[in-house]
């Protein structure tokens, strides 16, 4: 098991999550993942930086973390040929510690380019589409595609790192998962379902990486960390199938208006304890899943806290439990 923190854009801003990074280099943590957001769900957030700005200064701030977007949506937003371009120059900035995570995007971020929003099946399509243009592109060499949603013409990638980067894909079930896995490197899922780990194994052969992230709200009061979890997690209650059609901050917290403080706390350890928190994460490799992102809610609140438990009590913890 490999144990990662995430860079969550949507709650700090640039120079914040660059700090983040370091200090959750220096805590022990195994990669990072950086969230890759026009919005945040929420207005209690607070923030929405460029993330592919902020992982160039990760890359040169930080020396032994793995780095990962997570994810990115080369659908609409992204043209697939500039997404393989970003991909390819973080990598080099970070000497082969990147990898490209991509999904097949929200409605919330996608929307503000003015093309509309497509059902779920297209999306599907276009992510497909998108994931062999980008493959193409990171073997080298002039790439032509004239598909049903893209068109590359003459397109060629002049700095390309000498290894290949990996390509992880989002999924939530099987449509997903029989378009994604075998153009893909790794797994994303963000529910600790083994039902999605067998299946990625059973269309790739197995032997590939599965991530999953898991939200905690980190606090020496109880109570305090889960009315933080309440104010800025509540969005995620309605489900990623609802979470996707939804188009800004405003649906959002219509959506969760009926959300309870203890129904965020039933899905989120909060508190000063470990036990919670190796409980929650332990679903995933029990599930298959080989490497956890963790998130820490509201992490500006008290950096140096969270950073010295997670170095002295959690990591430890976790991977004690993992082990065992």
């Amino acid at each position: 098991m490999r144990f990662g923190y995430t860079l969550m854009t949507e709650q700090s801003g640039p120079r914040e999550l660059v700090k983040q990074a370091c200090a959750a280099e220096r805590a022990g943590f195994d990669f990072a993942v950086m969230s890759d957001h026009y919005s945040p769900w929420l207005d209690a957030q607070g923030h929405s930086p460029y993330a592919w700005s902020v992982l160039g200064a990760v890359a040169q701030a930080t020396e032994r973390m793995d780095l990962m977007s997570f994810v990115t949506a080369p659908i609409m937003r992204y043209h697939p040929a500039v997404v393989a371009q970003k991909a390819a120059t973080v990598d080099l900035l970070s000497d082969n510690r990147f990898t490209l995570g991509v999904g097949a995007g929200e409605n919330l971020n996608e929307h503000v380019v003015g093309r509309g929003w497509p059902p779920v099946n297209v999306r599907h399509e276009m992510l497909g589409e998108a994931l062999r243009i980008i493959s193409a592109l990171f073997e080298g060499g002039y790439v032509n595609f004239a598909g049903d949603h893209y068109r590359v013409d003459s397109a060629t990638l002049w700095d390309l790192p000498e290894q290949r980067v990996p390509i992880a894909t989002a999924v939530s079930g099987e449509q997903s998962i029989e378009e994604c896995a075998p153009l893909a490197d790794a797994m994303i899922a963000v529910q600790p379902e083994a039902r999605l780990c067998q299946s990625w194994d059973s269309a790739t052969g197995g032997g590939q990486r599965k991530y999953g992230q898991q939200p905690i709200s980190w606090d020496p009061s109880a109570e305090a960390g889960a009315q933080r979890a309440w104010s800025k997690m509540r969005w995620f209650a309605g489900g990623w199938k609802v979470n996707a059609e939804l188009p800004g901050t405003a649906a959002f917290a219509a959506a969760t208006q009926h959300v309870r403080v203890e129904d965020v706390s039933a899905g989120i350890p909060c508190g000063p304890d470990v036990e919670p928190i190796v409980k929650s994460m332990s679903a995933y490799w029990e599930a298959g899943f080989t490497d956890i992102a963790l998130v820490q809610v509201g992490v500006d609140e008290n950096p140096n806290g969270f950073f010295g438990f997670a170095r002295e009590r959690l990591l430890p913890a976790l991977r004690e439990a993992a082990e065992s």
